[in-house]
């Protein structure tokens, strides 16, 4: 028998904890983070950020509930199809881009409701200040593309208050009301790609088991 320690099954550091730690990166060109909020409380002003990027790790492509890691938003790509109210929504009045260049979500647990919905519990951070947030989210799956590169998709959607976030500029109105809703509606909708180094990782961690076996 020999003397030399085993290491037990899914270690740090065996195959099959290398199968598992699989890292995955946001795709910019399939990914868009969209936002709308109320004008005098009758229209939906649309917006997007177009600069993202993610660092995910993903145990199981098939299993969401195994998902962790933080999107990061460039705060100045925003863009509403107007250049002076965008000039203005990066101003110190709103986001203040220049103080504050980065928008984060840190997702910390995903939960399965049922079918294809999870809700996902994280930490938003805008403008310097972190909340707790909760958004749903739905997983539309796994797919190879042309290039044999293993991708994953689904959409994130939720709302929060903005004011939350210390972004409580507005210009009050004759009846009451106010110019700029307060509520914010949120959507990421896009596709990770697993990492090349995580691919050959995997790659080679089953071709070892499979002339273990």
């Amino acid at each position: 028998m020999s003397g030399k320690h085993r290491p037990r099954p899914g270690a740090a550091g065996t195959n099959e904890a290398k199968k598992k730690e699989m890292a995955w990166d946001l795709d910019p060109n399939h990914t868009s983070v969209s936002f709308s909020a109320k004008h005098l409380g009758l229209a939906t002003v649309r917006g997007l950020f177009t600069k993202v990027s993610g660092d995910v790790e993903l145990d199981d492509p098939n299993d969401p509930t195994t998902a962790r890691g933080t999107v990061t938003i460039d705060a100045a790509s925003l863009n509403t199809g107007n250049e002076q109210r965008d000039i203005h929504l990066r101003s110190k009045d709103f986001l203040d881009v220049e103080n504050f260049p980065a928008i984060t979500f840190t997702a910390n647990s995903v939960e399965h409701l049922g079918d294809d919905q999870y809700k996902v519990d994280g930490e938003l951070t805008v403008r310097g200040q972190t909340r707790p947030i909760s958004l749903t989210y739905e997983h539309g799956g796994t797919a190879a593309d042309p290039f044999g590169n293993t991708k994953v998709g689904g959409s994130l959607t939720g709302s929060i208050n903005r004011s939350d976030f210390g972004l409580t500029w507005n210009v009050p109105l004759g009846n009451g009301g106010l110019l700029v809703g307060d509520k914010i509606k949120l959507e990421i909708d896009g596709q990770l790609v697993e990492t090349k180094e995580a691919a050959a990782v995997s790659a080679e961690a089953e071709a070892e088991a499979s002339r273990a076996s």
